[in-house]
């Protein structure tokens, strides 16, 4: 499904308050071939879980009657998709394709964007793709997937969705 398909429900109010499920977030990728946001894949079908980490790097030092210290150096920004196969979806296919699963560098290196629905706030970057299983499970249960996605290059930048007028 297209980011654009996904919003046509939701008008999101960025002064919302209130509590937010996991359900209420969005993570959409450019699978290749969208011109702008509202074309990206909506990483959702089969989708049992979307972990969304910010995983902070430390430097940790000890000083002279000061004791120890923590300095934050940087975040890596993570993504853990885990799942059914649906095979069909776009997002699936996209992330499950060959140049995915066997690609090295640049070459599974994707834009995205990740947002709340209720705010239409978020962020978008650039992620690296790792597949780490393309379907596993026990006969007759189904096929199991575990995909993550971590932030390449430059930091995330801020990011508040709206529609595009075309």
């Amino acid at each position: 499904m297209k980011l654009s398909e996904l919003m046509a429900g939701y008008t999101p109010d960025p002064e919302f308050t209130g509590y937010a499920t996991n359900d209420d977030y969005v993570l959409a990728i450019d699978t290749g071939t969208s011109q702008d946001e509202d074309d990206y894949e909506v990483v959702e079908m089969g989708v049992a879980g979307l972990d969304a980490q910010m995983n902070p790097i430390t430097q940790d030092k000890t000083y002279i009657r000061a004791g120890q210290s923590t300095q934050k150096t940087g975040t890596q920004r993570a993504f853990k998709v885990t799942g059914d196969r649906y095979i069909g979806d776009a997002a699936q296919d996209f992330l499950l394709s060959h140049k995915m699963k066997y690609g090295t560098g640049n070459s599974v290196i994707v834009p995205y964007v990740y947002f709340c629905i209720l705010t239409g706030k978020g962020e978008k970057g650039r992620v690296s793709i790792i597949v780490n299983s393309d379907g596993s499970g026990n006969a007759g249960e189904s096929s199991s997937i575990d995909i993550d996605l971590r932030k390449a290059g430059e930091l995330p930048e801020e990011y508040t969705y709206t529609a595009s007028l075309s």
